[in-house]
């Protein structure tokens, strides 16, 4: 299995469960929660999109 497809995953997963954390951030008014949370989703949410487009799914070997 590649690599890309794996860390694809686990990226993908951490931003799903930073949105979640966001959510409960919000329903607690935790603002330093919302505030890590939301910068993690971004980030790990971008991580997971740009291997999607630049290696594609599957992604490709060359």
């Amino acid at each position: 299995m590649n690599t890309s497809i794996i860390l694809m995953v686990i990226f993908g997963l951490v931003a799903i469960l930073s949105v979640v954390g966001t959510v409960q951030g919000f329903k607690e008014r935790n603002i330093l929660s919302i505030v890590f949370n939301l910068a993690s989703a971004v980030i790990f949410g971008g991580f997971t999109i740009a291997t999607l487009v630049f290696q594609g799914y599957p992604a490709t070997l060359h």
